[in-house]
């Protein structure tokens, strides 16, 4: 469900700025996903491609092209950056499904691997951005 109501925004903020444009048909979105949202792609893509069936202006369903930005965390205490993935490993499932739904929950379960602090800030590789939208005027 968390990936439906992803896609619906992104289908809606698609609609909304190809309408600005005048764009009688919307012929490519590139989506942006931060790793981590932990998104299932294959369902992301069909709830994008599903929802799109029914937008005016029409969008094409193959129009969607998702790119995974890896994520990047720097340690506010010692300056040491580390990646989500590498964390990952050691979280146990109910953690890393918190994170999933909730990216912020990170937070609370990680901690700088250097010097164990838990103050850091997620640089890169955070949330669903729509990077472009190209259509037919």
């Amino acid at each position: 469900m968390h990936e439906w109501a992803l896609a619906e925004s992104v289908v809606l903020a698609a609609v909304e700025a190809a309408q600005k444009e005048n764009l009688k048909a919307i012929t490519e979105i590139t989506v942006q996903i931060g790793e981590l949202q932990q998104i299932e792609k294959e369902i992301f893509l069909f709830a994008l491609q599903e929802l799109a069936k029914t937008q005016r202006p029409p969008i094409k369903t193959d129009a969607f092209h998702l790119r995974t930005e890896k994520s990047s965390l720097t340690c506010k205490n010692c300056g040491r950056s580390w990646k989500y993935s590498d964390m990952k490993k050691k979280l146990n499932e109910t953690e890393s499904e918190s994170i999933h739904f909730i990216p912020e929950v990170v937070f609370v379960h990680a901690r700088c691997p250097e010097c164990g602090s838990p103050d850091f800030e997620i640089t890169k590789g955070r949330g669903v951005v729509l990077s472009s939208i190209k259509g037919v005027r």
